[in-house]
């Protein structure tokens, strides 16, 4: 992958370059050599999605079922709170319940990935399509680790595993391990969405203790592909910096160069992470093969 190892100023590879790379990051995959990090713009691959597919969506949906004030507005971590705070912790968990309650319909890449030896995937969205597409294929061998806040809890723990059943599981004996860093909405529904949530995670996840300690270990030998993600805000850009701290790299991102904001050109030429300037249908159905 010796064309996606450039640092400092944004990489940035279209047309037949981007096409190539795409080739060579098929490869890696199929070796275990990448992980995936997926966002909820894959819920769209194969038409419009029943469940919201950004931040934004989500505060849209709140807002519906809550009034909150104006200032708050579209900003999902601070309507989430303003309810928290207003109406109780049940009536957070379960309005988001009921946003994301649309059973998951995995497309046909989510199946590709799925059929893969995957030693590590991340999925940064709450929906759980890419565990439905690892249970459809009858795999006990993953293990779907999700982030939680341990005031909600009341444990000592940042996550808990669950296996393909939603049985409780340990990370260590997975040969597929998911990492759902924000929680997920199944089988428990635990996931971190408020602003508190948030400020208990990133007072120590600059040391790493959120992150478990076999995701660490696994993305120390592998570099990471996002797809279907968006950094235009602070919080997915702290999460996703420090996911990927000490891995071995080379890191890309599919996207389009047009849509993506400053900061999020900042970002990606910050951590190392070559753009492939591409619609996210085409990249997939190129590394699908």
């Amino acid at each position: 992958m010796s064309a996606l190892l450039a640092g400092g100023p944004l990489e940035m590879l279209s047309g037949a370059a981007a096409r190539v790379a795409l080739v060579d990051l098929r490869a890696n995959l199929l070796a275990d050599r990448l992980v995936p990090y997926l966002g909820p713009g894959l819920l769209t691959l194969e038409g419009a999605s029943p469940m919201p597919t950004s931040p934004e969506e989500v505060a849209a949906a709140l807002q519906k079922r809550v009034p909150v004030p104006g200032r708050i507005r579209g900003n999902m971590w601070a309507v989430a709170q303003y309810i928290e705070s207003h109406r109780h912790r049940r009536t957070l968990k379960k309005l988001m319940a009921d946003i994301f309650a649309a059973e998951p319909h995995p497309s046909d890449f989510h199946r590709f990935l799925a059929g893969l030896p995957l030693g590590l995937v991340v999925d940064s969205w709450y929906d759980g399509t890419l565990a439905a597409a690892l249970a459809e294929t009858g795999r006990t061998d993953m293990v779907d680790v999700q982030g939680m806040s341990r005031a909600t809890i009341a444990e000592d723990r940042w996550y808990r595993g669950f296996d393909h059943a939603g049985r409780a599981a340990e990370p260590d004996g997975a040969h597929t391990l998911v990492y759902t860093p924000h929680g997920g909405i199944r089988p428990e529904g635990d996931v971190l969405v408020s602003d508190s949530d948030y400020v208990e995670v990133l007072t120590e996840i600059d040391i790493q203790t959120p992150i478990p300690e076999e995701v660490r270990t696994r993305r120390a030998t592998r570099g990471f592909l996002f797809l279907g993600c968006r950094f235009h805000d602070q919080m997915l850009r702290t999460y996703a910096r420090q996911i990927l701290k000490r891995s071995a790299g080379p890191h890309a991102c599919v996207a389009e160069a047009d849509r993506l904001s400053l900061n999020e050109r900042r970002f990606l030429a910050a951590e190392g992470i070559a753009l492939i300037d591409m619609p996210l249908v085409e990249a997939t159905q190129l590394l699908a093969g």
